[in-house]
Protein backbone atom coordinates (compact mmCIF):
# COMPACT_ATOMS: atom_id res chain seq x y z
CA UNK A 1 0.00 0.00 0.00
CA UNK A 2 1.22 3.39 -0.85
CA UNK A 3 2.94 5.28 2.44
CA UNK A 4 0.72 8.66 2.16
CA UNK A 5 2.39 10.22 5.45
CA UNK A 6 3.92 13.63 5.90
CA UNK A 7 7.48 14.48 6.39
CA UNK A 8 6.60 15.95 9.36
CA UNK A 9 5.06 12.49 10.13
CA UNK A 10 8.32 10.46 9.04
CA UNK A 11 10.91 12.43 10.00
CA UNK A 12 11.82 11.80 13.59
CA UNK A 13 11.49 8.53 12.43
CA UNK A 14 14.05 8.14 10.03
CA UNK A 15 16.13 10.58 12.64
CA UNK A 16 15.61 7.70 15.35
CA UNK A 17 16.25 4.62 12.73
CA UNK A 18 12.90 3.27 13.50
CA UNK A 19 12.80 3.92 9.72
CA UNK A 20 14.97 3.55 7.36
CA UNK A 21 15.35 5.51 4.01
CA UNK A 22 16.78 2.55 2.42
CA UNK A 23 12.67 1.30 3.29
CA UNK A 24 11.27 4.73 1.91
CA UNK A 25 13.17 4.22 -1.34
CA UNK A 26 11.78 0.71 -2.10
CA UNK A 27 7.88 2.00 -1.01
CA UNK A 28 8.40 4.33 -3.93
CA UNK A 29 10.08 2.51 -6.37
CA UNK A 30 6.70 0.25 -5.68
CA UNK A 31 4.24 2.72 -5.91
CA UNK A 32 5.75 3.85 -9.03
CA UNK A 33 5.78 0.50 -10.80
CA UNK A 34 2.35 -0.47 -10.22
CA UNK A 35 0.85 2.82 -10.76
CA UNK A 36 3.22 3.85 -14.21
CA UNK A 37 -0.50 3.73 -16.16
CA UNK A 38 -0.51 7.17 -14.77
CA UNK A 39 2.68 8.32 -16.70
CA UNK A 40 3.76 10.20 -13.36
CA UNK A 41 7.90 9.94 -14.52
CA UNK A 42 9.93 10.52 -17.01
CA UNK A 43 13.11 9.04 -15.53
CA UNK A 44 12.72 6.69 -12.35
CA UNK A 45 16.42 7.64 -10.68
CA UNK A 46 16.28 4.00 -9.41
CA UNK A 47 19.75 2.23 -8.95
CA UNK A 48 21.03 5.84 -7.42
CA UNK A 49 18.53 6.64 -5.22
CA UNK A 50 18.97 2.74 -3.87
CA UNK A 51 22.49 3.78 -3.40
CA UNK A 52 21.92 7.52 -2.02
CA UNK A 53 18.91 5.56 0.57
CA UNK A 54 22.17 3.56 1.72
CA UNK A 55 24.68 6.45 2.10
CA UNK A 56 21.51 8.28 3.98
CA UNK A 57 21.09 5.44 6.67
CA UNK A 58 24.45 4.89 7.53
CA UNK A 59 25.10 8.62 8.13
CA UNK A 60 22.04 8.58 10.52
CA UNK A 61 23.10 5.67 12.05
CA UNK A 62 26.62 7.61 12.87
CA UNK A 63 25.06 10.28 14.07
CA UNK A 64 25.38 12.64 11.35
CA UNK A 65 21.70 13.64 10.76
CA UNK A 66 21.33 16.48 8.48
CA UNK A 67 17.48 17.39 8.85
CA UNK A 68 14.06 16.47 8.25
CA UNK A 69 15.02 16.26 4.51
CA UNK A 70 17.63 13.41 5.02
CA UNK A 71 16.87 9.94 3.71
CA UNK A 72 13.39 11.55 2.17
CA UNK A 73 12.29 10.30 -1.42
CA UNK A 74 12.06 13.70 -3.02
CA UNK A 75 10.51 13.60 -7.23
CA UNK A 76 11.66 16.55 -9.31
CA UNK A 77 10.14 18.00 -12.63
CA UNK A 78 11.83 17.42 -15.28
CA UNK A 79 12.33 21.04 -16.15
CA UNK A 80 14.89 20.94 -13.67
CA UNK A 81 18.78 20.16 -14.18
CA UNK A 82 20.02 16.85 -12.29
CA UNK A 83 23.77 16.17 -13.31
CA UNK A 84 23.81 12.91 -15.28
CA UNK A 85 20.27 12.96 -16.41
CA UNK A 86 18.54 14.17 -19.44
CA UNK A 87 16.47 17.24 -18.98
CA UNK A 88 13.74 16.51 -21.36
CA UNK A 89 11.00 19.02 -20.66
CA UNK A 90 8.49 16.57 -21.64
CA UNK A 91 9.37 16.90 -25.20
CA UNK A 92 10.74 15.19 -28.31
CA UNK A 93 13.61 17.36 -29.01
CA UNK A 94 17.08 15.91 -28.43
CA UNK A 95 18.83 16.69 -25.24
CA UNK A 96 22.14 15.67 -23.58
CA UNK A 97 22.25 14.89 -19.57
CA UNK A 98 22.90 17.64 -17.98
CA UNK A 99 26.15 18.14 -16.44
CA UNK A 100 25.48 20.09 -13.02
CA UNK A 101 22.98 20.04 -10.24
CA UNK A 102 20.94 23.00 -10.79
CA UNK A 103 20.86 25.18 -7.52
CA UNK A 104 17.44 23.74 -5.97
CA UNK A 105 18.84 20.03 -6.52
CA UNK A 106 22.34 21.22 -4.80
CA UNK A 107 20.30 22.43 -1.58
CA UNK A 108 17.81 19.12 -1.81
CA UNK A 109 21.26 16.98 -1.59
CA UNK A 110 22.88 18.91 0.96
CA UNK A 111 19.49 18.55 2.86
CA UNK A 112 20.26 14.84 2.55
CA UNK A 113 17.08 14.56 0.37
CA UNK A 114 17.15 11.52 -2.07
CA UNK A 115 15.87 12.45 -5.39
CA UNK A 116 13.81 9.68 -6.38
CA UNK A 117 12.99 10.55 -10.66
CA UNK A 118 12.03 13.37 -13.14
CA UNK A 119 8.58 13.67 -13.37
CA UNK A 120 6.69 13.82 -16.47
CA UNK A 121 5.30 17.48 -17.30
CA UNK A 122 3.60 19.90 -20.07
CA UNK A 123 5.89 19.95 -22.65
CA UNK A 124 8.37 23.08 -22.15
CA UNK A 125 6.37 24.26 -19.04
CA UNK A 126 3.56 25.55 -21.75
CA UNK A 127 0.03 24.32 -21.27
CA UNK A 128 -2.15 23.40 -17.72
CA UNK A 129 -2.97 19.65 -18.12
CA UNK A 130 0.16 18.14 -18.46
CA UNK A 131 -1.63 16.26 -21.69
CA UNK A 132 0.73 17.99 -24.50
CA UNK A 133 4.07 15.74 -23.58
CA UNK A 134 6.34 13.30 -25.61
CA UNK A 135 6.19 10.60 -22.74
CA UNK A 136 2.78 10.29 -22.59
CA UNK A 137 0.27 12.37 -20.59
CA UNK A 138 0.13 12.66 -16.99
CA UNK A 139 -3.33 10.90 -15.88
CA UNK A 140 -5.04 11.85 -12.37
CA UNK A 141 -4.95 9.47 -9.50
CA UNK A 142 -8.65 9.43 -9.28
CA UNK A 143 -9.49 9.05 -12.55
CA UNK A 144 -7.53 8.29 -15.33
CA UNK A 145 -9.76 9.66 -18.19
CA UNK A 146 -8.80 13.09 -16.40
CA UNK A 147 -5.86 15.59 -16.32
CA UNK A 148 -3.76 15.90 -13.09
CA UNK A 149 -3.32 19.47 -14.05
CA UNK A 150 0.11 20.92 -15.12
CA UNK A 151 2.49 21.72 -16.23
CA UNK A 152 3.68 20.06 -12.78
CA UNK A 153 1.38 16.99 -13.53
CA UNK A 154 3.82 14.23 -12.90
CA UNK A 155 5.24 15.90 -9.41
CA UNK A 156 1.74 16.38 -7.97
CA UNK A 157 0.65 12.48 -9.29
CA UNK A 158 3.97 11.64 -7.18
CA UNK A 159 2.89 12.89 -4.23
CA UNK A 160 -0.54 11.74 -4.21
CA UNK A 161 0.17 8.27 -5.03
CA UNK A 162 3.33 7.28 -2.53
CA UNK A 163 5.89 7.48 -5.62
CA UNK A 164 7.41 10.44 -3.55
CA UNK A 165 7.18 12.36 -0.54
CA UNK A 166 7.58 16.14 -1.58
CA UNK A 167 7.99 17.48 -4.71
CA UNK A 168 10.05 20.54 -6.69
CA UNK A 169 7.52 22.11 -9.80
CA UNK A 170 7.76 25.25 -11.42
CA UNK A 171 5.68 27.87 -11.45
CA UNK A 172 4.94 30.59 -14.52
CA UNK A 173 1.27 31.03 -14.77
CA UNK A 174 0.04 28.90 -12.07
CA UNK A 175 1.81 25.33 -12.50
CA UNK A 176 2.43 24.40 -9.28
CA UNK A 177 -1.09 25.69 -7.78
CA UNK A 178 -3.01 24.36 -10.73
CA UNK A 179 -2.05 20.68 -10.05
CA UNK A 180 -1.28 20.85 -6.35
CA UNK A 181 -5.24 22.50 -6.43
CA UNK A 182 -6.46 19.15 -8.94
CA UNK A 183 -4.87 16.79 -7.10
CA UNK A 184 -5.43 17.78 -3.94
CA UNK A 185 -2.11 18.50 -2.83
CA UNK A 186 -0.58 21.72 -1.22
CA UNK A 187 2.14 23.94 -3.98
CA UNK A 188 3.51 27.29 -2.73
CA UNK A 189 4.63 29.41 -5.82
CA UNK A 190 7.36 31.61 -3.54
CA UNK A 191 7.89 35.34 -3.79
CA UNK A 192 9.56 36.05 -7.07
CA UNK A 193 13.17 36.03 -7.39
CA UNK A 194 12.89 33.99 -3.51
CA UNK A 195 13.86 30.28 -4.92
CA UNK A 196 16.52 30.06 -8.05
CA UNK A 197 15.43 29.34 -11.47
CA UNK A 198 19.30 28.60 -12.68
CA UNK A 199 19.64 24.97 -14.46
CA UNK A 200 15.85 25.32 -15.14
CA UNK A 201 14.45 25.59 -18.68
CA UNK A 202 13.05 28.99 -18.50
CA UNK A 203 9.33 29.44 -20.13
CA UNK A 204 9.75 32.92 -19.24
CA UNK A 205 12.45 34.89 -17.22
CA UNK A 206 10.16 37.11 -16.11
CA UNK A 207 7.46 35.32 -14.50
CA UNK A 208 9.35 31.65 -13.76
CA UNK A 209 9.36 30.50 -10.20
CA UNK A 210 10.51 27.29 -8.60
CA UNK A 211 9.03 25.77 -5.63
CA UNK A 212 7.73 23.02 -3.68
CA UNK A 213 4.69 20.88 -3.88
CA UNK A 214 3.77 18.73 -0.34
CA UNK A 215 0.67 16.85 1.30
CA UNK A 216 1.10 19.46 4.26
CA UNK A 217 1.60 23.21 4.68
CA UNK A 218 4.26 22.31 7.42
CA UNK A 219 6.37 20.07 4.39
CA UNK A 220 5.89 22.70 2.17
CA UNK A 221 7.99 24.65 4.69
CA UNK A 222 10.49 22.51 5.48
CA UNK A 223 11.35 22.43 1.55
CA UNK A 224 10.96 26.29 1.20
CA UNK A 225 13.38 26.42 4.16
CA UNK A 226 16.27 24.67 2.16
CA UNK A 227 15.40 25.76 -1.01
CA UNK A 228 16.14 29.42 0.47
CA UNK A 229 18.49 28.37 2.93
CA UNK A 230 16.62 30.41 5.41
CA UNK A 231 14.37 29.34 8.54
CA UNK A 232 10.63 30.64 8.51
CA UNK A 233 10.23 31.74 12.01
CA UNK A 234 7.76 33.72 11.17
CA UNK A 235 4.32 33.04 12.28
CA UNK A 236 0.69 34.21 11.77
CA UNK A 237 -0.13 37.53 13.36
CA UNK A 238 -1.19 36.94 16.50
CA UNK A 239 -5.42 37.13 17.12
CA UNK A 240 -7.88 36.47 14.70
CA UNK A 241 -6.90 37.20 11.37
CA UNK A 242 -8.16 39.25 8.64
CA UNK A 243 -8.75 37.87 4.91
CA UNK A 244 -10.19 39.51 2.30
CA UNK A 245 -11.85 37.61 -0.94
CA UNK A 246 -11.57 39.19 -4.08
CA UNK A 247 -14.91 38.62 -5.95
CA UNK A 248 -14.44 40.85 -8.92
CA UNK A 249 -12.89 39.05 -11.55
CA UNK A 250 -11.80 36.07 -9.16
CA UNK A 251 -15.32 34.80 -8.45
CA UNK A 252 -17.28 35.73 -11.37
CA UNK A 253 -16.35 32.08 -13.26
CA UNK A 254 -16.39 28.95 -10.48
CA UNK A 255 -18.31 25.85 -11.33
CA UNK A 256 -20.40 24.59 -8.12
CA UNK A 257 -17.69 22.98 -6.43
CA UNK A 258 -15.03 25.49 -6.70
CA UNK A 259 -18.05 27.96 -5.17
CA UNK A 260 -19.05 25.48 -2.53
CA UNK A 261 -15.39 24.89 -1.04
CA UNK A 262 -14.53 28.74 -0.88
CA UNK A 263 -17.48 29.21 0.90
CA UNK A 264 -16.96 26.55 3.03
CA UNK A 265 -13.49 27.51 4.33
CA UNK A 266 -15.06 31.03 4.60
CA UNK A 267 -17.77 30.39 6.88
CA UNK A 268 -15.45 28.20 9.05
CA UNK A 269 -12.64 30.94 9.27
CA UNK A 270 -15.26 33.12 10.61
CA UNK A 271 -16.66 30.60 12.95
CA UNK A 272 -13.39 30.57 14.46
CA UNK A 273 -13.57 34.03 14.88
CA UNK A 274 -11.18 35.52 11.71
CA UNK A 275 -12.69 38.28 9.86
CA UNK A 276 -13.15 37.75 6.07
CA UNK A 277 -14.18 40.60 4.15
CA UNK A 278 -15.20 40.76 0.15
CA UNK A 279 -12.78 43.52 -1.84
CA UNK A 280 -11.63 44.11 -5.05
CA UNK A 281 -8.41 44.27 -7.19
CA UNK A 282 -7.84 47.07 -9.54
CA UNK A 283 -8.11 46.13 -13.46
CA UNK A 284 -7.20 42.44 -12.41
CA UNK A 285 -9.28 41.82 -15.34
CA UNK A 286 -6.13 43.15 -17.11
CA UNK A 287 -4.56 39.63 -16.20
CA UNK A 288 -4.49 37.67 -19.07
CA UNK A 289 -3.63 40.68 -21.45
CA UNK A 290 -0.29 41.30 -19.49
CA UNK A 291 0.63 37.69 -19.19
CA UNK A 292 0.34 36.73 -22.97
CA UNK A 293 2.47 39.89 -23.95
CA UNK A 294 5.51 38.66 -21.82
CA UNK A 295 4.97 35.10 -21.57
CA UNK A 296 5.00 34.62 -25.73
CA UNK A 297 7.94 36.77 -26.61
CA UNK A 298 9.92 35.17 -24.08
CA UNK A 299 9.16 31.81 -24.60
CA UNK A 300 9.59 32.35 -28.17
CA UNK A 301 13.11 33.81 -27.89
CA UNK A 302 14.50 31.28 -26.17
CA UNK A 303 12.83 28.36 -28.59
CA UNK A 304 13.24 30.03 -31.78
CA UNK A 305 16.89 28.01 -32.36
CA UNK A 306 14.98 25.26 -32.56
CA UNK A 307 11.95 25.72 -33.39
CA UNK A 308 12.67 25.90 -37.60
CA UNK A 309 15.07 22.80 -37.35
CA UNK A 310 13.35 20.72 -34.90
CA UNK A 311 9.16 22.23 -35.29
CA UNK A 312 7.94 18.91 -35.87
CA UNK A 313 9.14 17.52 -32.76
CA UNK A 314 7.61 19.94 -30.58
CA UNK A 315 3.56 19.22 -29.66
CA UNK A 316 1.44 20.64 -32.09
CA UNK A 317 -0.65 23.13 -29.47
CA UNK A 318 3.21 24.17 -27.64
CA UNK A 319 4.16 24.57 -30.97
CA UNK A 320 1.34 26.50 -32.03
CA UNK A 321 2.04 29.07 -28.69
CA UNK A 322 5.31 29.38 -29.18
CA UNK A 323 5.20 30.62 -32.86
CA UNK A 324 2.08 32.85 -31.80
CA UNK A 325 5.11 34.82 -29.73
CA UNK A 326 6.52 36.26 -32.77
CA UNK A 327 3.99 38.24 -33.47
CA UNK A 328 4.13 39.87 -30.53
CA UNK A 329 5.00 43.98 -30.81
CA UNK A 330 7.72 44.83 -29.35
CA UNK A 331 5.64 48.31 -28.23
CA UNK A 332 3.13 45.28 -26.62
CA UNK A 333 5.55 43.79 -24.79
CA UNK A 334 7.07 47.14 -23.31
CA UNK A 335 3.39 48.67 -22.55
CA UNK A 336 2.91 45.22 -20.81
CA UNK A 337 6.11 45.35 -18.62
CA UNK A 338 4.27 48.41 -17.50
CA UNK A 339 1.16 47.37 -16.66
CA UNK A 340 3.04 44.62 -14.65
CA UNK A 341 4.68 47.21 -12.18
CA UNK A 342 0.93 48.75 -12.11
CA UNK A 343 -0.72 45.49 -11.28
CA UNK A 344 1.74 45.00 -8.55
CA UNK A 345 0.44 48.08 -6.71
CA UNK A 346 -2.31 47.29 -7.32
CA UNK A 347 -2.75 43.91 -5.32
CA UNK A 348 -0.62 45.63 -2.53
CA UNK A 349 -2.68 47.65 -2.22
CA UNK A 350 -5.91 45.29 -2.07
CA UNK A 351 -3.84 43.31 0.43
CA UNK A 352 -3.42 46.82 2.88
CA UNK A 353 -5.55 46.08 6.15
CA UNK A 354 -5.53 42.66 5.63
CA UNK A 355 -3.11 39.42 6.79
CA UNK A 356 -3.71 37.71 2.96
CA UNK A 357 -6.00 37.25 0.56
CA UNK A 358 -8.31 33.92 -0.19
CA UNK A 359 -9.82 32.82 -3.07
CA UNK A 360 -10.39 29.84 -5.20
CA UNK A 361 -7.25 28.07 -6.49
CA UNK A 362 -9.49 26.68 -9.25
CA UNK A 363 -12.27 27.49 -10.78
CA UNK A 364 -13.17 23.95 -11.76
CA UNK A 365 -12.06 19.90 -10.69
CA UNK A 366 -9.88 18.52 -13.25
CA UNK A 367 -11.02 18.43 -16.94
CA UNK A 368 -10.86 15.69 -19.28
CA UNK A 369 -8.08 14.99 -21.10
CA UNK A 370 -7.73 16.35 -24.38
CA UNK A 371 -10.76 18.74 -23.65
CA UNK A 372 -10.50 22.18 -25.02
CA UNK A 373 -13.44 23.53 -23.48
CA UNK A 374 -15.23 23.09 -19.90
CA UNK A 375 -18.75 24.21 -19.70
CA UNK A 376 -19.96 25.87 -16.32
CA UNK A 377 -21.88 28.64 -14.74
CA UNK A 378 -23.63 28.56 -18.05
CA UNK A 379 -20.53 29.16 -20.40
CA UNK A 380 -18.15 27.74 -22.41
CA UNK A 381 -14.67 28.18 -21.37
CA UNK A 382 -11.40 27.42 -23.06
CA UNK A 383 -9.55 24.68 -20.43
CA UNK A 384 -6.27 26.68 -20.66
CA UNK A 385 -7.82 30.14 -19.90
CA UNK A 386 -10.02 28.89 -16.82
CA UNK A 387 -7.08 27.05 -15.19
CA UNK A 388 -5.07 30.18 -15.49
CA UNK A 389 -7.61 32.66 -14.63
CA UNK A 390 -7.00 32.23 -10.93
CA UNK A 391 -3.50 32.12 -10.78
CA UNK A 392 -1.42 33.80 -13.15
CA UNK A 393 -2.08 37.42 -11.90
CA UNK A 394 0.18 36.47 -8.80
CA UNK A 395 2.96 35.49 -11.29
CA UNK A 396 2.77 38.90 -13.32
CA UNK A 397 2.82 40.35 -9.87
CA UNK A 398 5.53 38.75 -7.76
CA UNK A 399 3.05 37.91 -4.86
CA UNK A 400 3.88 34.07 -3.04
CA UNK A 401 0.48 32.12 -3.52
CA UNK A 402 -0.10 28.91 -1.34
CA UNK A 403 -2.69 26.49 -3.15
CA UNK A 404 -4.81 23.84 0.28
CA UNK A 405 -7.11 21.41 -0.12
CA UNK A 406 -10.31 22.45 0.24
CA UNK A 407 -12.50 18.83 0.09
CA UNK A 408 -14.12 17.41 -2.91
CA UNK A 409 -16.43 18.85 -5.56
CA UNK A 410 -19.89 17.24 -6.00
CA UNK A 411 -18.29 14.79 -9.03
CA UNK A 412 -15.33 13.52 -6.11
CA UNK A 413 -12.71 15.66 -7.34
CA UNK A 414 -10.16 17.59 -5.27
CA UNK A 415 -10.75 21.48 -5.07
CA UNK A 416 -8.75 23.84 -3.03
CA UNK A 417 -7.69 27.58 -1.80
CA UNK A 418 -5.62 29.90 -2.60
CA UNK A 419 -3.63 32.22 -0.18
CA UNK A 420 -1.53 35.21 -1.07
CA UNK A 421 0.50 37.55 0.77
CA UNK A 422 3.03 40.04 1.28
CA UNK A 423 6.30 37.62 2.15
CA UNK A 424 6.57 32.93 1.83
CA UNK A 425 7.34 32.94 5.41
CA UNK A 426 3.83 35.15 6.31
CA UNK A 427 1.58 32.74 3.52
CA UNK A 428 3.26 29.87 5.04
CA UNK A 429 2.81 30.46 8.53
CA UNK A 430 -1.21 31.50 7.64
CA UNK A 431 -1.44 28.36 5.60
CA UNK A 432 -1.31 26.58 8.92
CA UNK A 433 -4.13 27.59 10.27
CA UNK A 434 -6.24 27.80 7.17
CA UNK A 435 -5.23 24.52 6.65
CA UNK A 436 -7.08 23.35 10.00
CA UNK A 437 -10.29 24.60 8.60
CA UNK A 438 -9.68 23.78 4.49
CA UNK A 439 -9.16 20.15 5.28
CA UNK A 440 -9.49 19.09 8.76
CA UNK A 441 -6.13 18.94 9.49
CA UNK A 442 -2.76 19.27 9.03
CA UNK A 443 -2.02 17.81 5.13
CA UNK A 444 -5.17 16.61 3.16
CA UNK A 445 -3.90 14.46 0.32
CA UNK A 446 -6.65 13.61 -1.71
CA UNK A 447 -8.77 16.40 -1.37
CA UNK A 448 -9.27 16.64 1.84
CA UNK A 449 -12.47 15.78 4.40
CA UNK A 450 -14.22 18.32 3.11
Amino acid sequence: MSDLRTISEIAPLVQSGRLSPVDLVAGCLEAARTRSSLNAFITLMADQARADAERARSEIASGHYRGPLHGIPIAVKDLIDVAGTKTTSGSALPVTAAAADAPVITRLREAGAIIIGKTNLHEFAFGTTSDETAFGPVRHPLDESRSAGGSSGGSAVALATGMAFGALGTDTGGSIRIPSAVCGLVGLKPALGEVSTAGVVPLSGTLDHVGPMARSVADATLMHDVLTASSSTASAPQGPLTFGVPGSYFCDLLDAGARAALTRVREALVTAGHRVVDITIENAAWTPHVYLHIVLPEATCYHAPWLEPHGDDYSPGVRIRLEMGGYVLGEDYVRAMRLRDRLRSHVDRALAGLDALLLPAQPIGAPRIGAATVEFEGASVPVRAAMLRLTQLFNITGHPALAVPAGLGGDGLPRGVQIVGRSSAEVLAIGRAVERYSSGGDGSVGGGTG
